[in-house]
């Protein structure tokens, strides 16, 4: 199979591109390369995957020289043009677009880069994907679409008409434009909401790297909403093992789909919503707990109330997923916090680059 993957420079696009690449699947990745978090560990990520910094260069194909199989391309979604480009060219049998403007705080000071990423380029990429008939585009939504709601676990069956933050509304804003196009042009799609996705390579804005790296410098951590915080914590391996499962497996429209009383997360268009988690609930200071045992540390914390936009608790209902797919996420987060505080202590030993890190706002 031919896979188009965006955002093979961020933490999950990296690790799904290794993962079809070893299966023996042809990658072409693409990646826009912003600041938004630390690009030096967005060229790491790269170089791990063979894709050397000083061979990148916008708008042109890389050579992997590590997979055979594996180019990248500098390539902004927004920018239309060049994206139709590579479509035209390279012919993919399906579609993975991770390429997004992550993150709930930076949306309420930078909310116009939310609708340049994952409204502008979602566009860009459903008209690429209709124009060149796609057999299967699945895309990253977030648990954030639930917003209001709190009936736990949280389930695809539920409506999510009450978003408390720029980024979920446009999560939202995706599955309604992939219905659209689902409906109208019979183009399969599935969106995955996301359950706070964690390991090695991970995101530098999220609460497990910002923990683990104040802890190891010894200093304090903010912990809001005093702790009082749930989340369904779900590793990097899982999370990819179910991105897979759902790529091979292309939406079909749902035959038993009723008009009058109409189910979320199916239609009768080719179209699907799935959680994607580990489909159990952590506490914030057990999780906090778990980092402390790995480092050998006391944290210190600095206690605050909730932020704007944030929620007190995330809980995904993963049953259509298990049913459907044989999705059976296995990591537990003893194991998972074991691993990623590993990786850290030794990448950041290894590669020099600790103290080069930005000043990191929470983003959970």
């Amino acid at each position: 199979m031919k896979v188009l993957v965006t955002g093979t420079a961020g933490f999950i696009g990296f690790h799904l591109a290794k993962y079809l690449l070893e299966r023996g699947d042809e990658v072409i990745g693409i990646d826009c390369i912003n600041d938004y978090y630390d690009i030096n560990l967005k060229y790491r990520r790269l170089a791990e995957t063979g894709i050397p910094e000083d061979s990148i260069h916008y708008g042109e194909m890389v050579q992997s020289t590590r997979y055979a199989k594996y180019k990248f391309i500098k390539l902004d979604i927004t920018d239309h043009g060049k994206l139709k480009k590579v479509f035209k060219d390279c012919h993919f049998d399906a579609v993975c677009n991770l390429a997004a403007q992550a993150g709930v705080r930076y949306s309420l000071t930078n909310p116009k880069a939310y609708l340049d990423s994952n409204i502008i380029g979602f566009l860009n990429i459903l008209e690429c994907c209709r124009v060149h008939n796609i057999k299967h585009l699945v895309y990253a939504s977030s648990s954030s679409v639930y917003g209001l709601n709190e009936h736990m676990p949280f389930s695809t069956d539920h409506h999510v008409d009450h978003p408390v933050s720029l980024y979920a509304a446009s999560k939202k804003s995706n599955e309604l434009m992939a219905h659209a196009y689902s409906h109208l042009f019979g183009l399969p799609t599935t969106g995955l909401r996301f359950f706070t996705v964690y390991g090695p390579w991970g995101r530098p804005d999220m609460a497990l790297f910002i923990f683990t790296k104040g802890i190891l410098e010894n200093k304090p951590i903010d912990v809001f909403n005093e702790g009082k915080m749930k989340r369904d914590f779900t590793y990097i391996d899982d999370i990819v093992d179910g991105i897979v499962r759902v790529i091979d497996a292309p939406a079909k429209r749902d035959a038993k789909w009723n008009a009058l009383k109409p189910k979320p997360a199916t239609s009768n268009a080719p179209y699907r919503i799935f959680n994607i988690g580990r489909g159990q609930s952590v506490g914030l200071m057990d999780f906090i707990t778990e980092i402390e045992k790995n480092t050998d540390s006391v944290a210190q914390k600095n206690y605050l109330p909730l932020q704007s936009g944030d929620v007190t608790e995330t809980w995904a209902d993963i049953s259509d997923m298990r049913q459907l797919m044989n999705y059976d996420p296995k990591v537990s987060v003893e194991e998972g916090v074991r691993n990623f505080v590993s990786w850290y202590k030794n990448f950041y030993t290894d590669s020099g680059i600790l103290n080069k890190m930005k000043e990191l706002v929470l983003i959970s």
